[in-house]
């Protein structure tokens, strides 16, 4: 038995549950939990905003831990070996995105916590192709948030070859716009945090952002027109965005990671002058996600994080809703 904390309704507390998972599949492996971290979409999911829950449910998609046990025909993990997961449990591996190593964008991908229960527990179980190996040289105790919030902001810089002497915007300072800051600085761009926090000003620059601008100031965003290459968009709410398209540079990106729910109101001739897109991107391949990690290890690269032991699971989720969080919530078993 796999012992777990689910929600039996949308919006419920989590409580303890324990579920048979059956016999180990021959591709998966079974992770003996040490940490997970705690996402905003763990509580969207919760809540059900997505339409896609399925009750009870455990939550929980970033992953730390130790492989417990290993399919048959599993070679590329050992027992004992430190890994982690994601968002995504299990890929196909049969389809022409998959064969091109965009498992990411598999149709047939099944996320951690939809149709399966997720590592809000003491074991939980993927497919081998979805779990990756840490780095000995980064910390486990803060590595949970790389596997969802640290793979979504740096795989558009792998995505659409984004050179080092780019200028990028981001737009939030929050779970994962603290990390992104971090990843773009250590990859060599000219940095700047749009935020609308005074007390996040100091703090963003030093995370890695050349420039600080006050995205409630019109002015300040008139004077940046033309300036951007690239802005990432980590926010779950509405902006104004012709004014962000307008700071673009030609040819310049507007790309979105946070799950804005409001339809985008875009004029299309600030698109069609510049020659600008606008895009988005779901979290990483397995490939891209090793690469982050090799890239996080050797550049000092920590998402900054609170910890809260599993037994105190629904305090944590209290303080994200409320909008707590400094940057990220790790959820520790004691031991």
């Amino acid at each position: 038995m796999i012992n777990a904390y689910a929600a039996k309704e949308p919006g419920g507390k989590l409580e303890a549950y324990d579920y048979d998972p059956g016999e180990l599949g021959q591709y998966e492996v079974e992770i003996e939990v040490e940490s997970c971290g705690l996402c905003h979409s763990d509580i969207s999911m919760l809540d059900n905003e997505w339409g896609l829950t399925e009750y009870p449910f455990v939550p929980g998609h970033e992953v730390i831990g130790r492989v417990a046990k290993t399919g048959s025909q599993v070679t590329t993990l050992e027992k004992g070996q430190r890994v982690g997961l994601g968002w995504h449990s299990s890929y196909c591996d049969k389809c022409n995105t998959c064969l091109e190593g965009d498992h990411n964008l598999c149709g047939s991908a099944q996320m951690t916590i939809a149709g399966r229960h997720g590592g809000f527990a003491d074991r939980v179980r993927a497919q081998a192709t979805a779990v990756i190996p840490l780095p000995d040289s980064i910390n486990p105790d803060v590595a949970g948030p790389l596997f969802c919030g640290g793979i979504t902001v740096f795989n558009p810089l792998t995505e659409f070859n984004i050179p080092p002497t780019a200028k990028v915007g981001v737009i939030g300072i929050g779970g994962l716009g603290h990390i992104a800051l971090q990843f773009l600085n250590a990859w060599g761009c000219e940095v700047t945090a749009f935020t609308s926090s005074e007390e996040k000003q100091k703090e963003a620059k030093e995370l890695g952002a050349h420039h600080v601008l006050d995205s409630r100031s019109d002015k300040a965003l008139e004077d940046a027109a033309g300036r951007f290459d690239l802005i990432i968009s980590t926010v779950n709410v509405k902006l104004n965005w012709d004014d962000y398209i307008a700071t673009l540079a030609p040819k310049g990106r507007l790309h979105f990671v946070g799950a804005t729910l409001e339809p985008l109101d875009i004029g299309v001739f600030g698109l069609i002058m510049g020659q600008r897109s606008v895009s988005g991107s779901p979290v990483g391949s397995p490939a891209t996600i090793k690469k982050m990690l090799e890239f996080a290890a050797l550049h000092n690269i920590e998402p900054v994080t609170e910890t809260f032991g599993f037994d105190d699971i629904n305090s944590a989720i209290e303080r994200l809703r409320d909008g707590k969080a400094h940057y990220r919530i790790v959820l520790k078993h004691d031991k």
